[in-house]
């Protein structure tokens, strides 16, 4: 079956399966009797007929394998959200999951309808994999941001309720009726944890389904004034200050995502409108300029072709990251096995993987084991390795299947190729391209019966010429065969070269190598960055400590809990001090202090060190206040520098796409025509 026809399938598919939506609900509809209709709002019965074909409709998909790993991906990234609500998160899912299919399913079919090429509709589909992912979370950020704003009320409403009752779990009570759907089931479900028989059973698992650590940490010091009292400090309410410093949280991450928005606002756009232009100018260009047929189906061409799709695929991608809405962009390595670990069991890829392992007492060894710990990552040494020797093959093994493409691609493009023409501007007459492709037909044919010679001079090609004239009925001047027999043996000699060389296997290889070194550098840069993520989590620990501090009877040990209730880049850390508390609170402290390099966090586990052995908790940490302001302040400043950073980044990184689009696919075949042509004006002038 031809693309052409694929395509209209797929169209038609789409097509009426938006018809078939519409369709359903109006039937709906009709059968439901005039007195129901007359009872309810027409939207909110259309709506409702909606609803129960998306529920129908994820009941279908889940018995269907390749549609039921699509919607249970997309359930999960909005489970978080709707974690209480089946329905809601049933209904939520099928219309995203209907929402992506239609748009990514029309789009491919109207693209690939522009350009009707096999390698750029696989191009389009390994994007649309990338792109749906990104889409997604980008729905998921806006629904996050929804949430942020609903807690900001959520948080006032408890505060005046709190002022009048003085009870925690009637303020939120109170507080919860009227607010959005999505801070409302969050609200129902802290109080249930907080009123339950077992309280703390009960906040472990809402703090495995919470959807943000602000939620959790209101939680957390709702329970905590619970056990401990509320105390009325120098500042005032110790838990109304915890709420303050909460809201101070949330707005400060509000802006940041708010003005971050409004910097990169419409460059995913700008960044994606290439695609659809690349088509276009080729079509423009062709039919005004002849010669560019030959630059743009040539093996330049395609390769030009495939590296500004890449560009915007990958500018695409890198905004998308800037964009990254989560203050916390690291996560803490889960217990999932990784595939390096399942396929390391296999006896003699172990011993090929062993070959590039350094020993365990090198300085490499060493480095990477640091390296390892510095992000968090529970993985071996021998695994990373696999990792990478396995990027290194693939990188390697499709740059040379791309090489042999294209040389199959070219000889293809040798055996159509018609003359030369003389039209420099405008385009070629219809029997001009007429005469261009019996001529190259008749030498398609003499190629074909010259292929098998291992030496082919002038005289061979002359005859296989006129044969190959004479099979098509034609009558040619001598002067035409012998023109036709030059560009057969300069054809054969081009097509004949068109093979694997030396150099291509080269960048082949350098290609793995890269693709072996990036696991490695991304380690780097993503360590690099995490310095300001560690920061921004210890002005956090300050902000809980501060609470703590002002709450009598507490310990250290249970400071340490709710930190490793509250962590996520020291979740691992802070973990592993808790399960050698018991054998020693100051060994342990000191091991937590040693695994965690940054002089930050060394400070503040001095201080709970002090506060272990010698000291009370409030004098240990009686200079917090002017710490958290001075941290506030360095925050504040390193958002402003990011903001500016990522926003000059992504002007960059937004308008590279329409700049390589207009230098590489307009200006560059451009310059090439206009060599070509003043080589053909020389040979005319030197027949003169």
């Amino acid at each position: 079956m031809e693309l052409k026809s694929v395509l209209i399938w797929i169209l038609f598919i789409c097509l009426l399966l938006f018809l078939g939506l519409l369709a359903a609900s109006k039937r709906m509809s009709r059968l439901e009797s005039r007195n129901e209709i007359s009872n309810r709002p027409a939207m909110a019965f259309v709506r409702q007929r909606i609803t129960g074909l998306l529920i129908r409709s994820y009941a279908l998909f889940m018995k269907i394998a390749p549609l039921r790993y699509y919607v249970l991906k997309v359930r999960g990234k909005l489970s978080h959200l709707h974690m209480y609500a089946e329905f809601e998160l049933r209904r939520k899912t099928m219309l995203l999951v209907y929402t992506l299919v239609l748009t990514f399913g029309l789009g491919i079919t109207m693209l690939t309808w522009m350009n009707p090429s096999f390698l750029f509709f696989l191009t389009l589909l390994i994007a649309t994999a990338v792109l749906q992912g990104l889409f997604l979370d980008g729905f998921v950020n806006r629904i996050e941001r929804k949430l942020l704003e609903q807690m900001l009320e959520f948080f006032a409403a408890v505060r005046h309720a709190y002022h009048r009752h003085g009870m925690i779990v009637d303020a939120i009570d109170e507080a919860a009726e009227g607010l959005g759907e999505e801070i409302g089931s969050h609200a129902y479900r802290i109080n249930e944890a907080l009123a339950a028989p077992k309280q703390e059973e009960a906040l472990e698992q809402y703090y495995e389904t919470a959807p943000n650590r602000f939620l959790k940490a209101f939680a957390g010091i709702s329970s905590l004034v619970l056990e401990y009292g509320d105390k009325s400090a120098k500042q005032g309410s110790v838990y109304l200050r915890a709420i303050a410093s909460l809201t101070q949280e949330i707005h400060l991450d509000l802006v940041r995502r708010n003005k971050l928005d409004y910097l990169l606002k419409g460059l995913h756009i700008i960044a994606l409108a290439p695609l659809f232009f690349t088509k276009p100018i080729e079509v423009w260009a062709r039919q005004n300029f002849p010669l560019m047929d030959y630059f743009y189906l040539s093996k330049a061409g395609i390769v030009i072709k495939i590296i500004i799709f890449l560009i915007i695929l990958v500018s695409y991608i890198l905004l998308q990251k800037i964009k990254n809405e989560e203050e916390t962009s690291y996560r803490a390595a889960g217990n999932k096995v990784p595939w390096e670990a399942r396929i390391y069991k296999t006896q003699w890829i172990r011993a090929v993987v062993q070959w590039f392992v350094p020993t365990r007492s090198s300085l490499s060894y060493y480095r990477l084991s640091r390296l390892f710990k510095d992000n968090n990552l529970t993985t071996k040494v021998e695994w990373f390795q696999l990792r990478r020797i396995g990027l290194f093959i693939i990188a390697s093994l499709f740059t040379i299947v791309l090489c042999i493409t294209l040389h199959m691609v070219s000889q293809s493009r040798i055996l159509q190729e018609p003359p030369e023409s003389t039209t420099f501007f405008g385009s070629m007459s219809r029997q001009e391209e007429e005469e261009a492709k019996q001529t190259a037909a008749m030498e398609k044919l003499a190629m074909k019966e010259l292929s098998g010679s291992s030496a082919i001079d002038y005289d061979t090609a002359f005859k296989s010429t006129e044969l190959a004239v004479a099979a098509h009925g034609k009558s040619l001047s001598r002067e035409e065969l012998a023109m036709m027999a030059k560009r057969i043996i300069n054809k054969l000699d081009r097509y004949n070269h068109e093979y694997l060389k030396w150099w291509e296997v080269a960048i082949a290889l350098a290609s793995g190598c890269v693709a072996y070194e990036t696991p490695l550098w991304l380690l780097w840069f993503q360590r690099r960055m995490r310095l300001a993520d560690m920061r921004h989590e210890i002005y956090q620990f300050m902000t809980m400590i501060g609470i703590f501090k002002e709450l009598e009877r507490i310990s250290v040990e249970e400071i340490l809990e709710w930190l490793y209730v509250y962590a996520v880049i020291f979740k691992v850390p802070i973990e592993r001090c808790l399960l050698n508390y018991s054998q020693g609170a100051e060994s342990a402290l000191r091991e937590l202090k040693e695994e965690v390099s940054l002089e930050e966090f060394g400070r503040l586990v001095d201080k709970l060190l002090l506060a272990a052995e010698k000291i009370a908790i409030v004098k240990a940490f009686d200079d917090l206040e002017y710490e958290m302001s001075f941290q506030f302040e360095r925050r504040r400043l390193d958002y402003e520098k990011s903001l500016e950073t990522r926003a000059g980044l992504g002007r960059f990184i937004g308008f590279s796409p329409m700049y390589s689009l207009v230098f590489a696919y307009l200006v560059i075949p451009l310059i090439w025509m206009s060599f070509k042509q003043m080589d053909m004006y020389f040979e005319h002038i030197q027949k003169l």
